[in-house]
């Protein structure tokens, strides 16, 4: 979508990471080298440690143990505008200056590529109109930012993340706020964007299905550590689920493209068409009224 350029090929790695929080151990030794070119989806339960991690690898936040390495160079010692070149976020709970226009954001995800000899072109008008047209914002690019749906403000970051062309692109829930026709268009645009152009993805999701569904590469974490990593096959097996979210599940194949499918069993669930945890109901007469058990009957 941005152009004839294809993504170099780049190592982002976590070598023995340690995350915290004002003091508080959040991610701990934890080791990790992204597949470069592909797509990789990190899960687990809610503060386990996913967003932390991604936050680090971005360089957002300094490790209190450990590295994050770019190409084998510590990425903290590296030029902001470089890395920004390279890596590419979109943070869970972005914001955007009061009363920008959509284009006006958009348009800012270009800055890492300007300079004192690199200037506004053509080129980069092209870019951020693709970018617009990819995620469905081109006719919202004169609205301001602030008066839009929570889903699409959700679509005009991603517009900014893409415009900014990057070679790893990291995603911090990238469809929250949307509705399930918005969720697989956005996770559609993705795996084209890898596929088309080589882009390295790096994504949190909540959705474990549509994480098997869409990724190469699986992250299971659980309390700042991972409980363990591979093929989506591999990771998301009812001993994963049952170690990484405490719940029993099922898994088989999903219909449409035969990845592993997770199945939560659930305390409530029907036997028969009947719901196994509601109390039975009295049987009702042809009027609808209900029927005494010694009434009529054979």
């Amino acid at each position: 979508m941005s152009g004839e350029r294809r993504a170099g090929s780049h190592q982002l790695a976590a070598r023995a990471l340690a995350l915290a929080y004002d003091g508080a151990p959040v991610v701990h030794d934890l080791d990790l080298v992204v597949p470069d070119g592909a797509i990789t989806a990190i899960v687990g339960a809610n503060a386990c440690g996913k967003s932390t991690l991604l936050r680090g690898l971005a360089r957002i936040m300094r490790p209190r143990g450990g590295a994050v390495t770019l190409d084998g160079a510590d990425i903290h010692r590296l030029p902001t505008k470089e890395v920004a070149r390279i890596v590419g976020l979109l943070p869970q709970s972005p914001t955007a200056p009061e009363g920008i226009r959509v284009a006006d954001l958009v348009a800012r995800g270009r800055h890492p590529h300007q300079g004192v000899l690199r200037r506004w072109s053509p080129v980069d008008d092209d870019v951020v109109a693709a970018a617009l047209e990819a995620t469905d914002t081109a006719g919202l690019a004169e609205r301001p930012v602030d008066a839009l749906s929570g889903g699409q403000r959700q679509r005009v970051w991603i517009a900014m993340a893409l415009a900014q062309d990057p070679d790893v692109l990291l995603l911090d829930e990238p469809t929250s706020f949307l509705d399930v026709a918005h969720q697989v268009d956005v996770l559609d645009l993705l795996a084209e964007l890898n596929r088309g152009r080589g882009t390295t993805v790096v994504m949190v999701l909540h959705d474990l299905n549509l994480a098997a569904r869409y990724s190469d590469h699986m992250v299971a974490m659980a309390a700042g550590r991972i409980v363990t990593r591979g093929t989506p096959a591999e990771v998301v097996t009812p001993h994963t689920i049952r170690d990484a979210f405490g719940l029993e599940a099922r898994v088989v194949a999903d219909p449409v493209c035969g990845t592993p499918m997770m199945v939560p069993v659930g305390r409530f669930r029907r036997e028969g068409g009947v719901s196994a945890a509601a109390p039975a109901r009295a049987p009702r007469s042809p009027s609808g009224t209900p029927r005494s058990p010694s009434a009529g009957g054979a």
